[in-house]
């Protein structure tokens, strides 16, 4: 069974850890030349009680993205679904923390959520500043 401790020691090996707390891990990931994508992930407890890891990055603030557009751009993608928080536009995306398979039920839609935003954030601010 895969515990919160083994998705936070995955993330510690492979990215730079920003910012770290008990139940929330915020890191950056490299993408294009030049471009870098922040991310965050929190354990939280699902409506059955089950144990979730949800995987954000950031596109913009809010106040300063096309909403609509984020939206559309949104429905485009597999994975995740587009949210605001605390004035920041995001794509957001859980997986079950219980038999999670971090390479494959992991890994695979981070990097999705990741891309994503990058692109997203990249097309409606023509900025690097997430």
């Amino acid at each position: 069974m895969t515990t919160w401790t083994d998705v936070i020691n995955y993330v510690r090996l492979r990215y730079e850890v920003l910012e770290e707390t008990d139940a929330w891990l915020r890191f950056r990931l490299n993408t294009e030349v030049d471009r870098t994508q922040q991310v965050a992930l929190h354990h939280v407890t699902g409506p059955d009680g089950s144990e979730l890891i949800e995987i954000s990055s950031p596109v913009g603030w809010a106040d300063k993205v096309d909403l609509r557009r984020l939206l559309e751009l949104a429905g485009t993608t597999i994975v995740g679904g587009a949210a605001v928080v605390d004035g920041v536009a995001l794509l957001k995306h859980a997986v079950p923390l219980a038999d999670l398979s971090i390479q494959v039920e992991f890994e695979h839609p981070l990097k999705l959520i990741v891309a994503h935003a990058d692109a997203f954030e990249h097309e409606l601010t023509q900025t690097d500043q997430f």
